[in-house]
């Protein structure tokens, strides 16, 4: 969710101020061990699939491992994120940690020699012929820390990609049809305008606006566009027929009423919430909300893929790293042994994730098997085309503040481009 996440886990973390500020300065044994303790961060809400599967995970790890411990420290997103480099450079990293994946984070962090070479380790133990090639992607960095090649970095347990909610009751309750179309997409919108509802939930302050804009480029892009973007395979223009149609289009939305003003300062737990409540009948976003819209979605509610595209954000999930000063190297890669077992896979499937080594038999609850068999169609046409800030460090940022100046209006699409080129330009490594 980030860098891209554009997560912000739902339920999620504490957000609990200054405490990895804090961690850099030391706290009394923290940085030593004596072997049976396993020092874990996380950022999963203890509802989400991941979180439900990773504290079985740990139950696990705990009956396997008799005398060792794990210490379990629940993080948040924009914590790690603002702050890992510190803390993993310091006598307080964790043994394990979920972190994002991408140039900008992982592929950053392994550049500066902060996070541990796990080549060895997955061809040893089976991790490289458990993922398929497009979920591998985010595991591997070049010298440069660009994704898709070179040594293993990280392991993703999980996959994801992103997918249009929407609330069948309302939608029957104004006569709307599920959308199999753009065209049918806009009209659903339209008629919601038409009677005083915002169809799209929307996050301006973080991830969720930027995925929309990224995902309407998407719809008019090709697997050659998203290589050049993400992977530096040829010169991007952010004034492209695709960027363009996407920063017109979506300031058009927001002109149209489909996407509220006033969701510049909103976050995507307000989003999530507003979808939740029944307040908004859309929300494009991704497969780390299903687990919780199963468990408190009062209404009936429905999933499809961006209608008209064959390019969705999506990779493989967060991934595990072993930061470069882990006391229990070990033990953590034991754990994500444990992680991508079918026990744990399995379970991760029926609680609403996308697993990655699972049993497909041993998924029975319905809603899972299409959320499943929606990634595996998105798989197979090689339909993943990652997340908008990932390219350069510093790029989420920057495309947070500049889209919502196109919520706003105070920026134009030609204007909001330009904005991004520069930072874009700014970053790509110099070859």
């Amino acid at each position: 969710m980030s860098t891209t996440r554009r997560r912000v886990v739902a339920t999620a973390a504490v957000a609990l101020a200054g405490t990895l500020l804090l961690a850099s300065c030391g706290d009394s044994g923290s940085g030593s061990s004596d072997g049976k303790t396993l020092k874990l961060w996380h950022y999963e809400g203890p509802d989400s699939a991941m979180g439900v599967a990773w504290n079985a995970a740990i139950k696990e790890f705990e009956k396997t491992h008799p005398g060792v411990k794990v210490k379990f420290e629940e993080k948040g997103f924009e914590q790690i994120q603002k702050t890992a480099s510190m803390v993993l450079n310091s006598n307080d990293a964790p043994d394990i940690m979920e972190y994002n994946k991408g140039n900008a984070t992982a592929g950053q962090l392994s550049t500066q020699g902060l996070l541990t070479d796990l080549t060895a380790e997955a061809t040893k133990r089976g991790w490289d012929k458990k993922l398929s090639a497009g979920v591998r992607t985010t595991s591997q960095y070049s010298t440069n820390g660009v994704m898709g090649s070179g040594k293993w970095y990280g392991v993703p347990n999980y996959a994801e990609y992103t997918m249009v909610f929407y609330n069948k009751d309302l939608f029957k309750k104004y006569g709307i049809a599920e959308p199999t179309s753009f065209d049918e997409l806009t009209a659903a919108m339209d008629t919601f305008v038409a009677k005083g509802i915002t169809p799209l939930a929307n996050a301006g302050a973080e991830y969720m606006a930027q995925q929309y804009l990224y995902q309407l480029a998407l719809s008019k892009a090709d697997r050659s566009w998203v290589d050049s973007y993400e992977l530096y395979k040829g010169k991007t223009d952010f004034h492209d027929a695709a960027w363009t149609y996407a920063a017109e289009t979506f300031a058009d939305w927001v002109k149209k009423g489909y996407i509220s003003k006033k969701s510049t300062s909103t976050k995507a737990e307000d989003a999530g919430v507003s979808f939740i409540q029944g307040k908004s009948p859309i929300l494009f976003s991704g497969s780390w909300w299903y687990g919780r819209f199963q468990t408190e979605n009062k209404f009936a509610w429905g999933t499809f893929l961006w209608p008209g595209s064959n390019l969705t954000l999506g990779s493989g999930g967060n991934i595990w790293v072993v930061p470069k000063g882990a006391k229990n190297k070990d033990l953590a890669y034991d754990f994500i042994d444990i992680t991508m077992s079918k026990k744990i896979q399995n379970l991760l499937g029926n609680k609403g994730g996308v697993p990655v080594a699972a049993d497909p038999a041993a998924i029975t609850d319905p809603q899972s098997k299409s959320l499943i068999a929606n990634f595996n169609t998105l798989s197979g046409k090689d339909g993943l085309a990652f997340y908008p800030d990932w390219p350069v460090a510093g790029f989420y940022d920057v495309l947070v503040s500049e889209t919502q100046k196109l919520i706003t209006g105070s920026e134009k699409p030609d204007a909001y481009l330009s904005a991004l080129q520069k930072a874009y330009d700014k970053g790509v490594p110099k070859t």
